[in-house]
């Protein structure tokens, strides 16, 4: 088991559902010597085999970069190739079912979407970091695009836990909630899609650099 000392904060980035492993790889790396900081694996529609194959292959990659890897909701892939965490939402397993099987050293996300009180009961289950969204309209998810912008401000008061938010991220449009206290950017299109994935990741970072140089 790993002993994570990166912080959980900066560009989280969020793999899209390309069955191009090779592709997929190509362009994670490019945003990752662009400073992305985590690396989420969701596949939506990947089979098992596919699953496995995309996600051994990211987790060596972050292990490169020394960053963390999540895996979204499929819990016993983390538990078999020691990814450093999961991430769950509201039709996944709980926060605590996710925290009884991978134990306590490993990263437990779990998506609050609009709802305060989900993520006070994701911090009493347990969660490591509690997941705001969608703020935007998405290119590649479809959700409601109904949560409020205060949210984040309220979640730095009152739960002692990193957030993250998600929907529709771009360089420009996020920059309300990291100064409202957002500590990590969720992006998917943004970067995956970009012309230039690396020079996209690195304006999602220098955002959490000038946010830091700031607070000195």
């Amino acid at each position: 088991m790993r002993n994570l000392t990166n912080p959980l904060a900066g560009l989280y980035l969020v793999t899209p559902d390309w069955d191009d492993t090779e592709q997929l790889l190509k362009v994670t790396e490019q945003a990752l010597l662009g400073g992305a900081a985590i690396v989420q694996y969701r596949h939506k529609f990947a089979n098992a085999a596919l699953r496995h194959e995309q996600a051994s292959a990211l987790l060596a990659l972050c292990r490169r970069f020394d960053i963390p890897f999540i895996i979204n909701d499929h819990v016993a892939l983390c538990m078999t190739l020691d990814a450093d965490g999961v991430h769950v939402g509201g039709t996944d397993v709980s926060v605590a079912e996710a925290r009884a099987i991978v134990g306590s050293e490993k990263i437990v996300g779990a998506s609050c979407y609009g709802d305060l009180q989900l993520a006070h009961a994701a911090f009493d289950a347990g969660a490591s970091y509690v997941a705001f969204g969608g703020f935007y309209p998405s290119r590649v998810k479809m959700y409601p695009v109904t949560t409020p912008f205060d949210i984040v401000s309220t979640a730095c008061a009152a739960i002692a836990l990193p957030n993250v938010v998600i929907g529709g991220m771009t360089a420009e449009n996020c920059q309300p909630l990291i100064t409202s206290g957002a500590h990590m950017v969720a992006a998917i299109s943004s970067v995956y899609l970009a012309a230039d994935p690396q020079a996209a990741a690195r304006e999602f970072a220098s955002l959490f650099e000038r946010r830091m140089a700031a607070l000195a």
